[in-house]
């Protein structure tokens, strides 16, 4: 490709509303342009990066038996309702009727369509096991759409299916694709760590997440020299510390607490520490108001609430919403007295002793709080955030943690779908059985977007070779120079019959402008022709991860640039 055809519309300065890394650069880099809010033109550059990813992801799925066909977008609202998924899945899912008053969605993922089909075409437990995928556009109308192409409301995702006849081929199917996920992600040159995670609106059984590490990412990852790894959201807390016996239960008392509306405020009014104290949060569970409590240096971990009460949606509760059953507001709640509203508190709460806790009465608490005598909960579970202060629960070491965002995830789904729509066989005896499903998904147009934020300095991306949208950029100092465009021009058509991708920087701009670009776009290697080309025989080589240039002989630049790019 010659640079003076191609559309590549490079910006100087960063997108005032580009948030993160990954999004000012593929923006800057004109690898993408933005339409609307979470909605991104992929331009010929951007399309070439997801294209390789797209490669290495088929060749990985090939290599463990998939079979790539492509479904409709457009999913009829029937099949979402037998699941019970079409209510479960939230304010996420794009709804649409269309001119019969017939309910459709733009599909956020296939398990209930692809069920469906193969429901529709196997029937003999000889067409098991199956693994069948597809790249193409998602839909989710995310609230806040944020971070470029890492949290948009179009992107683009490979979605494989396995259909196996029992738990065992499950099993088999779920580590294939495992390992084939770790093929794609150490092809593509991220940095990731696979990693235990909670299933969510789509599975409910074994799932790991595949964690692009970064400091934008949504995720927290905890991990340990012994191999544990999970997301935050699922890290199980050690069971606190039995109470002592040597504090005995003083008498509740009321107290006045002007202007202390916060955990840090009490604690400093009333000279305690934190752990002493109570945070009473309230969530709207669907259309419930409930109750968690949690030490007041604790942070409540809302995916272990959501299985300790299921519920389809859960959010922190509006203040009018509880101002409806206590009457002090945000800043002095608190579980005694408290009426018709579940409450669920945390392991840690049960063995405290003497604690300080909101009164439900502006500017009041009480102290010397004592579970089981002064209120009562639904149980006691373990509903608490893992701190860095909490040991490995494999081995009891100290972790570590880090961000990261999610490029992949599969799930083991058992018999979830296959049940709801009716997906069986037949097996060897004539019996009729239920098929047991999974489904991996890779970001696409996410896994490029970590691929930035893991690969970029202060002058633009640096791209793995394997994704780079072009391996190679011959610049020659000037365009004018019939020399030095002849040279470039051989260096252009003999790269090209080596199988290197090459730009060709043909545009009549100053050298300083060139290299700008060339650093911007990322090219892996920059070959430059200058006035020593046609004097001495040489051209500057460099590598966009190195600082330096290297004078390489025009005789041996191809081969050079070859072994590199292809080792």
């Amino acid at each position: 490709m010659r640079m003076s055809n191609a559309l590549i519309p490079t910006l100087r300065d960063n997108p005032a509303d580009a948030d993160t890394v990954s999004a000012q650069l593929l923006l800057r880099a004109g690898f993408i342009r933005k339409s609307a809010a979470g909605l991104y033109h992929y331009l010929p550059l951007g399309k070439r990066v997801l294209s390789k990813i797209e490669t290495i992801v088929r060749e990985e799925m090939d290599a463990f038996g998939g079979q790539e066909l492509l479904m409709p977008i457009v999913q009829s609202a029937d099949l979402w309702l037998q699941t019970g998924r079409w209510h479960a899945y939230g304010p996420e899912m794009f709804k649409v009727t269309d001119r019969h008053d017939r309910q459709f969605c733009l599909g956020p993922t296939h398990e209930e369509l692809i069920t469906d089909l193969v429901h529709s075409e196997v029937t003999s437990y000889r067409q098991l096991p199956l693994r069948l995928y597809q790249i193409q556009n998602k839909y989710r109308d995310e609230k806040r759409p944020r971070f470029g192409l890492i949290r948009s409301r179009e992107f683009i995702m490979k979605d494989l299916y396995s259909f196996d006849r029992d738990p065992e081929g499950l099993d088999k199917a779920y580590w294939d694709m495992y390992q084939a996920y770790t093929n794609v992600f150490n092809r593509c040159g991220l940095k990731f760590r696979p990693i235990e995670a909670d299933g969510g609106a789509i599975g409910d059984s074994q799932t790991h997440e595949f964690t692009a590490l970064a400091e934008i990412g949504e995720n927290t990852v905890v991990f340990c020299d012994c191999g544990y790894a999970a997301n935050i959201e699922i890290a199980p807390c050690p069971a606190p510390q039995p109470k002592s016996g040597n504090e005995a239960e003083l008498a509740m008392e009321k107290v006045y607490t002007p202007d202390a509306k916060t955990i840090e405020a009490v604690s400093a009014f009333l000279n305690v520490s934190a752990t002493k104290t109570i945070k009473t949060l309230f969530f709207q569970a669907d259309e419930e108001l409930i109750c968690v409590l949690v030490r007041g240096d604790r942070e409540v971990n809302d995916v272990k609430v959501q299985r300790v009460h299921p519920c389809l949606a859960l959010e922190m509760a509006e203040e009018d919403a509880v101002a409806k059953v206590v009457n002090g507001g945000f800043g002095s709640l608190g579980p005694v007295g408290l009426a018709n509203v579940k409450i669920y508190a945390d392991l840690e709460v049960e063995q405290m002793t003497n604690l300080v806790c909101g009164a439900n009465e502006e500017a009041y608490h009480f102290i010397n709080v004592n579970p089981g005598r002064d209120f009562q909960v639904e149980g006691y579970y373990d509903l608490r955030m893992m701190t860095e202060e909490d040991p490995c629960p494999k081995c009891g070491q100290k972790t570590d943690s880090a961000r990261g965002i999610e490029v992949g995830q599969v799930f083991k789904l058992g018999t979830k779908y296959s049940e709801a729509l009716g997906a069986k066989y037949l097996d060897e005896n004539g019996k009729e059985q239920v098929m047991h499903m999974g489904c991996y998904g890779i970001g696409v147009s996410r896994t490029m977007a970590a691929a930035v934020e893991q690969y970029n300095d202060e002058n633009g991306i640096i791209w793995p070779k394997s994704i780079a949208p072009y391996h190679v950029v011959v610049v020659p100092i000037s365009a004018k120079d019939e020399t030095q465009m002849a040279i470039a021009e051989q260096l252009y058509a003999d790269l090209q019959k080596r199988g290197v991708e090459v730009m060709l920087d043909d545009r009549n701009e100053r050298p300083g402008v060139k290299f700008k670009d060339a650093d911007l776009i990322g090219y892996p290697v920059r070959i430059t022709v200058g006035k020593k080309s046609a004097e001495e025989g040489t051209v500057e080589y460099k590598l966009r991860t190195e600082a330096e240039n290297e004078v390489v002989a025009l005789s041996e630049v191809v081969e050079k640039t070859v072994a590199y790019i292809f080792s």
